[in-house]
């Protein structure tokens, strides 16, 4: 098979661009609060039975603990799990072996990108430190992305991030987690808009129901976050993914599937074919498969 008939059996794929696996062990994932009901084992059998129904080919695994072996194990799975397309896992992008530390994952044609769950820093600009950003800088020359994990208050310094590093493709998760539950918008959309300014950043829609109320969140609830999104980025960056099994604290697979799907159906089958596969395959897969 050619290069171009490869890229283009990659781009017709329908693709989540953003789901976990994880064999649970409580050590390991301490976010997890002890009445949730997502402590336990999930694995691509799993994630396969939903895919089925929705018509989805394969996914992108993204890291749920902040080790080495957590990005070593993913590519394993990946290695015997022909749905997973691509993994973003872990490195210690502080570490004044960064470098060496992706040497070990980055012979992997699979191995498409880096996230630090940025979320949980008490820093608001975490990302701007000097050790970060050096991590950053060795990504790009190596065809890998960067995942973006933050909430509202964070994206100032994501803003900053982005700009600083022109040449790096960055994807901004669920997001940025605004605050659905409250109906509240205000700084967010201002924030999103600047971001969505730099060509270089890409957006998930993805995350969102674990961001609202989780019994009683209905889908107009969403809608004026994604048509910000969509206003911002429009249909070529922005992809659909999942967040399972996390999402399902607030909902099933199916339920987060038909949300995406029921706002994107409408905006026309462009759109469609691009946020549910063309994106993520343009994004994560053809820059490590050229």
């Amino acid at each position: 098979m050619s290069g171009k008939e490869k890229i283009k059996k990659v781009y017709a794929m329908r693709i989540d661009s953003h789901q976990h696996f994880w064999t649970y062990v409580p050590s390991e994932y301490g976010w997890m609060k002890p009445d949730w009901p997502i402590r336990k084992d999930y694995l691509p059998e799993d994630l396969l039975r939903e895919f089925e129904p929705c018509n989805l080919d394969g996914c992108i695994a993204v890291q749920a603990r902040q080790t080495l072996e957590e990005s070593r194990w993913l590519l394993e799975l990946a290695d015997h799990h022909p749905v997973i397309k691509g993994v973003v896992g872990w490195v210690d992008l502080r570490a004044d072996n960064v470098a060496e530390q992706l040497e070990l994952f980055a012979h992997h044609p699979r191995f498409v990108g880096v996230r630090h769950i940025v979320q949980d820093e008490p820093d608001n600009d975490f990302m701007l430190g000097s050790d970060f950003q050096r991590g950053i800088s060795h990504l790009a020359p190596l065809n890998l992305v960067y995942d973006i994990l933050v909430f509202p208050y964070q994206l100032p310094a994501s803003n900053k991030l982005v700009r600083q590093f022109p040449d790096q493709p960055f994807v901004l998760d669920h997001i940025a987690k605004p605050f659905i539950k409250d109906g509240v918008i205000g700084d967010w959309k201002y924030q999103i808009r600047e971001l969505a300014k730099a060509p270089n950043v890409f957006c998930k829609i993805s995350g969102m129901i674990t961001e609202a109320s989780w019994h009683t969140w209905k889908p107009e609830d969403f809608r004026p976050y994604l048509d910000i999104v969509v206003e911002a980025f429009g249909i070529d960056r922005l992809m659909y993914g999942s967040d399972w099994p996390v999402a399902l604290l607030a909902g099933t697979y199916r339920q987060v599937y038909d949300l995406a799907h029921e706002y994107v159906s409408p905006l026309g089958a462009d759109a469609e074919r691009a946020i549910f596969g063309e994106t993520a395959a343009r994004f994560y897969l053809n820059r490590r498969q050229t």
